[in-house]
């Protein structure tokens, strides 16, 4: 991987930190306005709301990107390049079967050594915007759901309509996200799309494949 593939790599996974960061502790604010500041005595000051809210986004960024959730989607899961090989790897003669771990090495071998750069880009981009969907998708649900609970307590106190406003639009606005983020999932298409478009060069360079796979199991051989 040459250095342009490495800034890029940075600079995709500092946006799969600070956007999902940043929406998590937008809709935070946004219901803290909405509704949970009308229990309180005293307002919390700007500046301490600006720090709170550039920590948030710190904590909550790291938070997301660290859960595993979104690597045991469907649409992450399937079709992956590294079984491919694992398939290609029976198909061939005297060949070990690969396990999933050797699987995926022999993948990023490829991939960082052999494949275009245009395959790198592509790969970084549809990732960030799968996992960025991804967690924008269970943020929206769990802040609707707090909204709908708010709006619920705030039924059951027999509030007057006119002051149950913001909340009913924050909670109708989130759930509005979640439902487009379900209907119009082109993330987990463009991932699908991406994967297909890998295994098809894999495919492509046969020849390399195999000599890839041969080369593992003689090294494997040696180390046993």
């Amino acid at each position: 991987m040459n250095q342009s593939s490495h800034t890029a790599f940075g600079v995709y996974e500092f946006f799969r930190i600070t956007v999902p960061g940043f929406y998590v502790a937008a809709l935070t604010v946004l219901l803290y306005r909405c509704f949970v500041q009308t229990f309180l005595i005293a307002q919390l000051h700007p500046a301490m709301l600006l720090f709170l809210f550039l920590f948030l986004i710190i904590v909550a960024g790291l938070t997301l990107y660290a859960n595993e959730t979104t690597k045991r989607r469907k649409a992450f899961l399937e079709n992956q390049p590294s079984r491919y090989l694992s398939d290609k790897a029976r198909t061939m003669k005297n060949m070990p079967l690969l396990d999933e771990t050797a699987a995926r090495q022999l993948y990023f071998y490829l991939l960082n050594n052999h494949m275009p750069a245009a395959f790198h880009e592509k790969i970084f981009f549809f990732g960030t915007i799968y996992h960025i969907m991804s967690s924008m998708r269970r943020t929206s649900f769990w802040f609707a759901l707090l909204g709908t609970l708010a709006i619920a307590y705030e039924i059951a106190n027999t509030t007057p309509l006119i002051d149950m406003q913001a909340v009913l639009i924050f909670t109708l606005a989130v759930w509005l996200v979640y439902v487009l983020n379900v209907r119009y999932n082109k993330a987990d298409r463009k991932m699908q799309e991406n994967y297909q478009d890998q295994i098809f060069w894999l495919q492509m360079n046969n020849d390399l494949v195999e000599t890839t796979l041969r080369t593992h199991r003689e090294i494997v051989a040696i180390e046993r």
